[in-house]
């Protein structure tokens, strides 16, 4: 009798799930939607600047939204970096016109709490900056809830969270996911670095010069984004994805310990969404 071993198909390989310093971790297969990693994915964890996200999916979402229109720099804005510790900042110049753009390059590379003041001033509504502020934060929870966010809620327009903001592992994978859609978000988190030209108070000009945060640019093949967190009560977060072959994995780790670890739970997560 003829043996049909010969055509039965080896057993795949098994791929050891990868053990991550973070608290919480999640990645999913772009295209599908599927699930290939989770670890306290629904745990609600600080998300420090990986909320910036939000605020540019919010900008993006605007109906007739003009990308180079400009933005005036506000005293109010660097004067907020200072008072908060000398947040992350983009670094703008009161006075100085940025356009939305921009903005959205100086939120989202250098990770700067004033482009995401900038932002939320501009496209809230209200008679005062406060109201518009606030009215800012409704539209970033109101579009949590339309994405089904179920255990995210924002009370910081950059992360700077008033005892009150946090998401998890999967809602933050879902909202890359969505902003992702836009290839104006696309373009902007992939980008390593940027020399961006802006009108003076008294008319002249200077440059911003821009680097990414995120350390997956240029040391992990086929990175396309996303955004880096950190702070006292989040820790590490980083939201993350890349395509190789066709296939994009997308995931987030929240309060990974330290700088150098985020990287490496990232890399694994990568690695492992793409091997299985």
């Amino acid at each position: 009798m003829l043996s049909t071993g010969a055509l039965t198909a080896a057993p795949a390989q098994a791929v050891t799930k990868p053990t991550i310093t973070a608290k919480g971790g999640y990645v999913m297969n772009n295209g599908t939607g599927k699930s290939l990693y989770t670890k306290a994915a629904d745990t609600k964890l600080s998300t420090g600047s990986t909320t910036k996200i939000m605020t540019a999916k919010v900008v993006l979402s605007q109906s007739n939204l003009n990308l180079d229109a400009k933005v005036t720099v506000q005293k109010a804005y660097s004067d907020y970096i200072v008072d908060n510790n000398y947040a992350s900042s983009a670094h703008l110049i009161v006075g100085d016109k940025v356009t939305v753009r921009q903005l959205l390059y100086g939120l989202m590379l250098p990770s700067g709490c004033d482009a995401a003041y900038a932002l939320a001033d501009k496209f809230g509504s209200g008679s005062t900056r406060a109201a518009r502020v606030k009215s800012f934060l409704s539209k970033m929870n109101s579009t949590a809830k339309s994405l089904g966010m179920t255990n995210t809620h924002f009370d910081s327009f950059d992360g700077i969270g008033h005892g009150s903001n946090y998401s998890t592992p999967r809602d933050l994978t879902k909202l890359a996911s969505s902003a992702m859609k836009s290839s104006t978000f696309r373009t902007v988190v992939k980008t390593k670095s940027t020399k961006q030209k802006a009108t003076t108070k008294s008319g002249g000009y200077r440059y911003y010069n821009w680097d990414n945060t995120n350390p997956l640019l240029g040391t992990y093949t086929g990175t396309i984004g996303v955004k880096t967190g950190s702070g006292p009560e989040a820790k590490f977060c980083l939201v993350f994805a890349a395509t190789r072959n066709g296939k994009t994995v997308i995931g987030t780790v929240l309060a990974s310990t330290s700088v150098a670890n985020r990287t490496a739970d990232a890399k694994k997560l990568l690695n492992y969404g793409f091997a299985v």
